[in-house]
């Protein structure tokens, strides 16, 4: 559990970097999945700070994966929007209301109840249809995310989000199916197109729209699906007589994150910052 709250940690202070740095880049071509808009955001110090507090957060959430349910895991990438909310607080002086402090420590008690009610990672592999299903799952966040540029502002930000969240989840499935690396496994291929997905579509996200719902898109895409896969196909289990512990703990700690959901958005850079 201390790797997943490490992962969290890392997540969440990335997220005010990249927002940052993806409001300060220039508008790349407009669309859904934005290749141009991430190149230029690779230019901003700020959004490549992030991407290196992403990288260590990612291998922490691998060795969390590989000991703990993927709900767990899940609902504590969630609670990485608490932790961005204290941190924004502080760097972008956005100050936290009484129901945002609230939601910050029912986050908390959430966790606490996930941790004390989750048994061990289930070891069923889910066969050859579930990899292949998650590389399927893969391309289509990228299709989606492809169509959502065409759509209004509120249901594009959404749409982005949920998209996103999906690719960060195939992410989280593939972890636990890959046991080497190996060339000819779909699951390999999963993460990798599925995490590339997600980056480009949150970016895309963190720069136009409303980012505050397509957090809470994304929120729901990477917990609530690969919990049900963990659950369903990969023997993720609690310890006995504590299932209605865990699920009142993930929903809690969920519920606490979407309150949250606005601090996935910076706000507008200053002139002298987009310059930058």
């Amino acid at each position: 559990m201390v790797c997943a709250l490490g992962s969290a940690f890392c997540f969440g202070a990335a997220s005010v970097f990249q927002a940052l740095g993806a409001r300060a880049a220039e508008p790349g071509s407009g669309g859904g999945v934005d290749v141009t808009l991430m190149w230029r955001a690779l230019r901003q110090w700020r959004y490549v700070a992030g991407l290196g507090l992403d990288g260590l957060g990612f291998v922490l959430q691998i060795v969390a994966l590989r000991t703990l349910p993927i709900y767990a895991v899940g609902a504590s990438l969630a609670a990485s929007l608490a932790v961005t909310a204290v941190i924004a607080s502080r760097m972008l002086k956005v100050r936290l209301r009484r129901v945002e402090w609230a939601a910050v420590a029912v986050v908390c008690l959430g966790l606490a109840m996930l941790a004390l009610a989750s048994g061990r990672e289930g070891h069923e592999g889910g066969g050859a249809g579930l990899e292949w299903g998650l590389l399927a799952a893969a391309f289509a966040v990228l299709l989606v995310g492809a169509a959502a540029g065409h759509l209004p502002e509120r249901p594009r930000a959404l749409t982005l989000g949920l998209a996103g969240g999906f690719g960060f989840g195939v992410v989280e499935v593939a972890v636990r199916l890959i046991d080497s690396v190996d060339l000819a496994d779909p699951a390999l291929y999963a993460l990798l197109v599925g995490g590339g997905a997600a980056f480009l579509l949150y970016t895309s996200a963190l720069h136009r729209g409303s980012v505050t719902t397509a957090t809470a898109g994304l929120v729901l895409g990477e917990t609530i699906g690969p919990a049900i896969v963990g659950v369903v196909w990969l023997g993720d289990r609690t310890r006995e007589g504590l299932a209605w512990l865990a699920l009142l703990g993930f929903a809690i700690a969920v519920a606490g994150s979407l309150t949250l959901a606005r601090f996935g958005e910076a706000p507008a850079p200053e002139p002298a910052q987009a310059a930058e």
